[in-house]
């Protein structure tokens, strides 16, 4: 916040763009800005130590659970140290913040205030771009987009260590009650993103409550732009999963033509011995094994179904979309009239 915040407060102090009514969006009323550098960034950096602890317990659940056989663990080993080797290098940053800048040499105003007098622009106009404006274009955004770069880039890391485990010869279950052959506790590591979702959902929100409060804009007008933010988030958040489907698949197939067939002569059998009397017996049904392994196999080849082709469950989604959806309440309260919010209210309680 010393880096990207504070200088923009001092030198929009300095230029009289800080506060006021000679101009539309005087700094300190930049919604947008403010919720930028003062809750979105400390987002961005301190959900970092959370996600890779708990990264390190999914990777340590591959061995917990036993997927990986002893004969493949040089392999296990081998795909982190591949993985650890491309996070620390220092190219990939660089190359980051070297994109993050240029992109802020050809976009030199924010997205959805160009038409409005603001803080940025010399003599609190929208022209050209004052102290507060330049150290805003060529520090403070490219910082943030720094930020979001390099969590997309870490995004990628894990897909990739993913999508290298999943080729290695992990011992799958396609009878696990979690519905993904035993790796459903991947979803986990989804859910952690949900910080990221938030800090980026808080910087749409504010970008269109600037649009809302000063340039007449509707939420009407504004629901595609967070709808699509919500939707965005989670297809990118969740994408990473989609690299062991093949994996699944391939478990899936090979367990029901499998147990379809242990199932199949497990049947005949029964049918045999209970329903076609063809072998004497003297046993009788009720309490009978028989019965109970018809059931347990039943059971076990319709889990089999029923398993997904992608290990994500219900509360990860929920988690991600709330995530996503948080950051836009106080917008929605803001441009909604109180007596709208009060007949909407009475309406759902009746």
């Amino acid at each position: 916040m010393l880096i990207t915040w504070l200088p923009l407060l001092v030198l929009s102090l300095a230029q009289g763009v800080a506060y006021g009514t000679q101009i539309k969006i005087p700094f300190l009323r930049d919604v947008a800005v403010n919720v930028r550098f003062l809750i979105a960034v400390p987002i961005l950096i301190l959900a970092e130590s959370g996600i890779d602890r708990r990264w390190q317990i999914l990777v340590l659940q591959f061995l917990r659970s036993e997927l990986v056989a002893e004969k493949e663990l040089p392999s296990f080993e081998a795909v982190i140290e591949r993985t650890t080797h491309l996070r620390d290098r220092v190219l990939p940053e660089a190359l980051l913040l070297v994109a993050a800048f240029l992109f802020s040499i050809v976009f030199k105003t924010e997205l959805l205030i160009a038409g409005a007098s603001n803080w940025h622009g010399t003599g609190g106009g929208a022209g050209e771009l004052n102290l507060a404006g330049w150290w805003f274009n060529l520090v403070s955004t490219p910082f943030f987009r720094f930020l979001l770069l390099r969590w997309l880039w870490r995004l990628s890391l894990w897909t990739s260590f993913l999508w290298r485990v999943a080729r290695i010869n992990l011992y799958l279950v396609a009878t696990h009650t979690d519905l993904a052959a035993g790796l459903g506790f991947l979803s986990e590591g989804q859910k952690v993103f949900s910080p990221i979702v938030f800090a980026g959902g808080a910087v749409i929100a504010a970008q269109v409550g600037n649009t809302i409060a000063y340039q007449g804009a509707t939420l009407a007008s504004q629901k595609v732009p967070m709808i699509a933010y919500g939707v965005i988030a989670i297809i990118v958040f969740i994408a990473p999963l989609l690299v062991v489907a093949p994996v699944l698949l391939r478990t899936k197939r090979k367990a029901l033509r499998e147990y379809g067939a242990l199932v199949t002569i497990h049947d005949q059998l029964f049918d045999q011995k209970w329903i076609q009397k063809k072998q004497p017996s003297d046993e009788v049904l009720l309490g009978n094994p028989d019965a109970s392994s018809l059931i347990d196999l039943g059971s076990s080849f319709t889990v089999i179904r029923q398993m997904g082709l992608v290990p994500i469950d219900k509360p990860t989604l929920v988690t991600l979309a709330a995530a996503a959806a948080l950051p836009m309440v106080p917008v929605v309260l803001y441009a909604t009239p109180a007596d709208e919010l009060v007949r909407t209210v009475l309406k759902m309680l009746g």
